[in-house]
């Protein structure tokens, strides 16, 4: 593995994680929740309605935020090495995952994390570690990938 320093942008790195960091404590001190995005959007998919507009502010805010952001600076090149399928594959087990560890890295690792929950860093453990090994299978093992 190679990183690429001359696309390193710590000032931007920076900026993103205050601006993560200050809407998840906006969040819990306006709302009283955890900033998880995959509560948030579950609550919208399963009908809640206490707080609806609250969360479809935040996954409106979600959806519009690579938009600002293309007025300040062109987004970062993307790239995917494997095919759609294993793409739509890795997006419905990292679901499954969510619903398993009961909340996703935004909850888990920025808001429990920071509020020193053992929960959340075993959870922040256990899909860093799969992660982890996901990739040293696939790339090492299978040679699929990077």
């Amino acid at each position: 593995m190679t990183i690429d320093w001359s696309s390193f942008t710590p000032a931007a790195a920076l900026a993103g994680g205050v601006l993560i960091g200050l809407s998840a404590v906006i969040y819990a001190l306006g709302n009283g929740r955890i900033a998880g995005i995959a509560g948030i959007l579950g609550g919208l998919l399963h009908g809640a309605t206490a707080g609806d507009r609250i969360r479809w502010g935040f996954v409106i805010g979600l959806i519009v935020a690579p938009w600002l952001w293309l007025l300040v600076a062109p987004m970062p090149p993307t790239a995917t090495d494997v095919g759609m399928p294993l793409v739509i594959l890795a997006g419905l087990l990292v679901g499954i995952g969510v619903r398993m560890a009961n909340g996703c890295t935004s909850g888990h690792g920025v808001c429990g994390l920071s509020r020193f929950s053992l929960r959340s860093l075993a959870n922040v453990l256990a899909f860093m570690g799969a992660g982890f090994v996901t990739v040293f299978v696939l790339r090492h093992v299978l040679g699929i990938g990077g």
